[in-house]
């Protein structure tokens, strides 16, 4: 089976600096999207990626135990380096072996497979909003503007541990598989990334058109896309071969190890089409006829209605163009606020300001940590913990964190 690869990162129209990375180290993929501010979301992406890829090299362990020693790397980084303290990483991993990919999968970035014209997610985001959409709390669409869709329930780096969605794919001749990072998926509707899976059929083309379209519609976080395309032959339009992290390096294939048959390791997903018995190598599937109204083009206007559509339409132009301005503004301002409060009765840092609009909340949790909020409570200096401490950054609420940590430990101690 030949592979071709796009591959294409971006900064976005909001960060500072870009916290995702990818590896490209055939026949390994990869994505990963650091957390913990610029230098250590980067970090924690790159020695991930970096780890793994050394230990892919060296031949040494199968891919779900190379995502564990990234995991150990990046959490031990972050206990003795104060200045990425706290750092984290998606990671979302694909190795190729003939018409099998086995995957591996931390986070919520994802892995998507494009069979027969129909769009499959693969992988299960690991986050808050997804537990509570799963247990039946909140319903999908509820989930979409959820204000804690960005709290992680896995990443790499935040523990000594971690647990591993691990399994194999089978694929086919005209397959297609999209790694990306959340900032792809939180931009673009699924439907929009598909009709651009079918339309572009260069993988190059592709992830470039899929970054393009993301920072179209706002851009809020890092963009990160990768595209494996299947074939029987090679050369086609698109092939990239032997790039490591963000850039091209590396040619050293590998054999997967076996899969794990540990009870512990899953992937979970929608169920996958079977693979077609036959599909030309260079065809892509035909767009559905059945799409939905919203993702249908508007009929274009008979003449005697064109000149009254043609006015609305620039007003409405405008007054879009406006209202987009205020959102870009108002999230560059929300992005450079931090504050440390109360999330689920535990103390927390969060992105933004302590405030309510329209019943929209305008901030986000960044880190859970452990410490109840009624024990910080109880001590004078943080009675107004539910209303929000500010900070001047993430470092300083950071800062505030492990103050309230060490005065909890001081006045929970027995006197003497």
């Amino acid at each position: 089976m030949n592979v071709s690869v796009g591959a294409a990162t971006d900064i976005g129209q909001v960060r500072e600096g870009n916290e995702d990375s990818y590896l490209v180290v055939e026949p390994l993929y990869a994505v990963a999207d650091g957390m913990g501010g610029h230098r250590g979301g980067e970090v924690a992406s790159s020695l991930a990626l970096e780890t793994v890829q050394g230990m892919f090299e060296r031949r040494e362990g199968s891919l779900a135990e190379q995502v564990a020693e990234a995991n150990r790397a990046v959490f031990d980084r972050s206990q003795s380096d104060r200045k990425v303290s706290g750092m984290g990483t998606t990671l979302t991993a694909a190795q190729v072996d003939g018409n099998r990919v086995h995957l591996v999968h931390v986070g919520d970035s994802r892995a998507y497979l494009l069979r027969g014209g129909e769009l499959t997610q693969i992988t299960e985001d690991h986050t808050l909003v997804h537990r509570m959409v799963m247990e039946g709390e909140i319903s999908e669409e509820e989930a979409e503007t959820h204000p804690h869709r960005s709290i992680l329930t896995r990443a790499l780096g935040v523990d000594q541990n971690i647990q591993v969605d691990e399994g194999d794919l089978e694929v086919a001749p005209g397959d297609r598989l999209l790694l990306c990072t959340d900032g792809l998926t939180g931009m673009v509707p699924e439907g929009e990334i598909r009709e651009i899976l079918l339309e572009s059929l260069d993988p190059q083309e592709a992830v470039d058109k899929l970054v393009k379209v993301a920072n179209r519609a706002g851009g809020i976080d890092n963009i990160t896309a990768l595209i494996l395309d299947f074939a029987n032959d090679g050369g086609g339009p698109g092939a990239t071969k032997g790039s490591a992290i963000r850039q091209p390096t590396t040619e050293r294939p590998i054999a997967p190890a076996a899969p794990s048959n540990r009870s512990d390791i899953t992937m979970v997903g929608a169920p996958i089409p079977e693979p077609p018995p036959e599909v030309a190598p260079t065809s892509r599937p035909a767009p559905r006829m059945d799409r939905p109204a919203t993702d249908r083009r508007p009929e274009r206007s008979r003449p005697g209605t064109r000149r009254v559509g043609r006015k609305v339409g620039i007003w409405t132009g405008v007054a879009l163009a406006i209202i987009a301005l205020g959102v870009v503004g108002l999230r560059l301002y929300l992005d450079t606020q931090w504050y440390v409060g109360v999330s689920n009765g535990r103390v927390a840092i969060f992105r933004g300001v302590p405030a309510e609009v329209a019943g929209l909340e305008l901030s986000s949790v960044v880190v859970e940590t452990s410490i109840p909020a009624e024990r910080a409570e109880s001590i004078g200096f943080y009675r107004g913990l539910p209303d929000g401490i500010t900070a001047d950054d993430r470092a300083g609420a950071e800062a505030i964190v492990e103050s309230i940590r060490e005065d909890v430990a001081r006045f929970e101690q027995p006197t003497p």
